[in-house]
């Protein structure tokens, strides 16, 4: 785990004296009082780097980032004069912190991947990109609270609002900074802003796609052309081994190989981004020689999952497609196989803490087992369908721009996905009447009626037509606001806060967007939150996963696209395949483009079925029921139903069932984040799970 911690105190008075003998295990000081930054965790001498105009002006950059030096000096006077964009548009993934005299100032992207946090402290304000680093400073309770709207409304904001799961410890939105003055915080957005009332002018199709082709060109050009590392090895190879080969033992060693390497799961997303990385001409070898001998290849990784018996059909098309995928001479193909050992809610007794809980917990162990057989830096394709794929809430946005015509082609599709029923012809009326009904109501309206939804504990999926399934999803995503799929396992007493929660975001003015878009950029956001938390929770040692699609330049491109052309069935597809083919790429295997979604749903029903027994267990005693957020006898009953094949949400057991694990490991961890004769006495959540309060 890498982060960055800092700080800004008062101008008034001395120096704090916790500034000078309180210090973070294992850090680096980039610069010191009176607002030191350090560098914390194992950072690559590459992915920090320093900028200066003049002891009172400078620019610290964390990550990988494909600016130069002469670049980032031109971004650091740009953002001296307030321009913070300036900071955010290079190539890459990475945190920028500027100090411009006592004005320090700390950029966060666009997606949520690189998140920053801050918290009152000494007088000040104390900065950091993880959660617990600040919540072990300010020895800080858990907020049960923030777990409960994060399980009642995940993608829903007005819920959460900038809290974190730890008392004090808040969140900065992404697409805003955070600027500090003598110890003093405020939190500005650096995007510009769009009116309500008329829509912004859209690029052209062609424009728009050449767009997208070209930041992600920029985005994988920037991890190739970075110095490339060879992993840290803690003992050496035990030899020739029977049926296994170096790279084998490599892998049961969970040590990558040196070098670039890539995701190939025969999706679109994966397959764009190993075969760019794979034409695209890089720095070759490693700082220590490695990988320089003459027609290097990209490392192609493809899972293969054995004990799953349903999508088993989709699974072996998909094999099919990154095998005829890896026929590229430059591409070296590695299949790894894995039983039920990797199956979702696998090996839930051991694993890393992470900053906060998500859902990707449950199936860490299955992407480990994937990356350990990656290269020290591995492309991933997560996030293409968040940034491409439009959200059912945008077909609202166009009826608000008087793009009725564009809705037929979408409406059409989802009465095909579920198959031919005597509803199907119905559907198209149903999602068009959704739309406007979505259109026309008042944001406000929307969340107190998300509130009233949870106090009478009506759900996403009850009372409509047809049951589970894409129809009855997209029929529910048309709204401003929505409970979340492990709503209805929570208590009613935390249902009840969350619902207060939301009719209290009702009131406050907030900045209005349409419902298209602010839905998606919340489902984006959480889906990078979850994103981050899968890197943590499954990091491979000397390993950094690279996901292009939630970079700045990649969100800003994607965002470009139209909304008649985002709503199209396939549209996610049709733009990736001409962004490879603008790259000189265009024999693709057939079927390539095909979702994934029974593949991955029938994998997570068999780890249920597996694992039942554990998970059952789990629950006999929870911390979550103990918060008073859950009642344990009907979390198990509904675990114990969805192993039998009961049709229950997966996603909302996922989430309750990471909760419950990240408490436990967060309970049970020993230490603190700090050193120093003035480090906290306690490390955070000291005093263990908090009692709801009564209402």
């Amino acid at each position: 785990m890498r982060w960055l911690v800092g700080w800004s105190s008062t101008a008034s008075g001395p120096v704090p004296p916790e500034g000078r003998a309180i210090q973070p295990v294992g850090a680096q000081l980039l610069w010191s009082d009176p607002d030191p930054l350090w560098a914390v965790g194992d950072w690559r001498p590459d992915e920090v780097r320093v900028v200066q105009a003049d002891p009172f002006t400078r620019l610290a950059v964390f990550g990988c980032c494909g600016a130069s030096d002469e670049e980032l000096r031109v971004g650091l006077f740009a953002a001296r004069g307030g321009a913070l964009r300036h900071l955010t548009a290079w190539p890459g993934s990475y945190t920028a912190v500027a100090q411009v005299g006592r004005r320090v100032t700390i950029a966060g992207d666009l997606a949520g991947a690189r998140p920053v946090f801050h918290t009152e402290w000494a007088g000040g304000t104390a900065y950091a990109t993880a959660a617990l680093p600040l919540a072990d400073l300010i020895e800080a309770q858990l907020d049960v609270g923030h777990l409960g709207a994060l399980l009642a409304c995940p993608d829903s904001p007005e819920a959460m609002g900038a809290g974190t799961p730890y008392m004090g410890v808040r969140r900065v939105p992404p697409g805003h900074a955070l600027i500090l003055r003598d110890g003093a915080r405020d939190v500005t957005g650096y995007e510009p802003t769009e009116s309500l009332a008329v829509a912004a002018p859209q690029l052209e199709h062609g424009e728009a796609v050449e767009g997208v082709r070209d930041a992600l060109v920029e985005a994988v050009r920037a991890r190739l052309t970075a110095p490339r590392h060879a992993p840290e090895t803690d003992g050496l190879d035990p030899g020739p081994v029977p049926g296994m080969g170096p790279a084998e033992r490599r892998a049961a060693r969970g040590a990558p190989a040196p070098g670039i390497g890539a995701d190939l799961s025969g999706g679109s997303a994966s397959a764009t981004l190993a075969l760019l990385a794979a034409g695209l001409p890089g720095m070759p070898g490693t700082l220590l020689g490695h990988g320089t001998e003459a027609g290097e290849r990209l490392l192609a990784v493809t899972f293969n999952d054995l004990v799953t018996a349903g999508g088993a059909r989709t699974r072996e098309a998909e094999l099919e497609r990154a095998g005829a995928i890896a026929a590229n001479p430059r591409l070296h193909h590695v299949v790894v196989a894995a039983g039920e050992e990797a199956l979702p809610y696998a090996a839930l007794d051991t694993g890393a803490l992470t900053d906060e809980p998500g859902p990707s917990l449950v199936v860490a162990e299955r992407h480990r087992r994937r990356l350990a057989a990656g290269s020290a830096d591995h492309f991933v394709g997560h996030g293409a369908r968040q940034v491409l794929d439009a959200h059912p809430a945008r077909l609202a946005d166009l009826l608000l721009d008087r793009r009725r015509r564009h809705l037929l082609r979408p409406a059409t599709a989802l009465a095909k996905a579920d198959g031919p029923s005597a509803q199907s012809f119905f559907v198209p009326f149903t999602v068009y009447r959704a739309a406007r009904r979505l259109a026309r109501t008042p944001y406000r309206d929307g969340v107190e009626e998300a509130a009233a939804r949870l106090l009478e504990r009506r759900f996403a999926d009850d009372g409509v037509t047809g049951g589970p399934g894409a129809v009855s999803a997209s029929l529910a995503a048309l709204a401003w606001c929505r409970p979340g799929p492990a709503a209805r396992w929570l208590t009613g007493e935390a249902l009840a806060e969350v619902s207060v929660r939301l009719e209290e975001a009702a009131m406050r003015p907030v900045l209005l967007r349409r419902p298209g878009e602010r839905r998606a950029g919340a489902a984006l956001a959480r889906y990078a939150a979850d994103h981050r938390i899968l890197e943590q929770a499954a990091e491979v040692r000397s390993q950094r996963l690279h996901a292009p699609f939630l970079d700045n330049q990649v969100v800003r491109a994607c965002r470009a696209l139209p909304e008649a052309l985002r709503v199209q069935p396939g549209a996610r597809a049709a733009v990736l395949r001409a962004v490879l083919a603008g790259a000189g790429i265009r024999e693709l295997p057939p079927g390539w483009g095909a979702t994934s979604h029974a593949a991955h749903t029938a994998a997570v029903r068999t780890g249920v079925r597996t694992w039942v027994g554990d998970l059952v267990s789990l629950f006999d005693a929870p911390l979550l029921a103990d918060a008073g957020l859950v009642e344990a006898r009907v979390v198990r009953k509904a675990l114990r139903a969805a192993a039998q094949g009961e049709r229950l949400p997966l996603d909302g057991l996922a989430e309750l069932v990471s909760t419950e694990v990240w408490l436990r490991r967060l309970l049970a961890r020993r230490g603190t984040c700090w050193t120093g004769t003035a480090a906290p006495r306690q490390r955070a959540v000291a005093g263990g799970v908090v009692p709801r309060p009564s209402l």
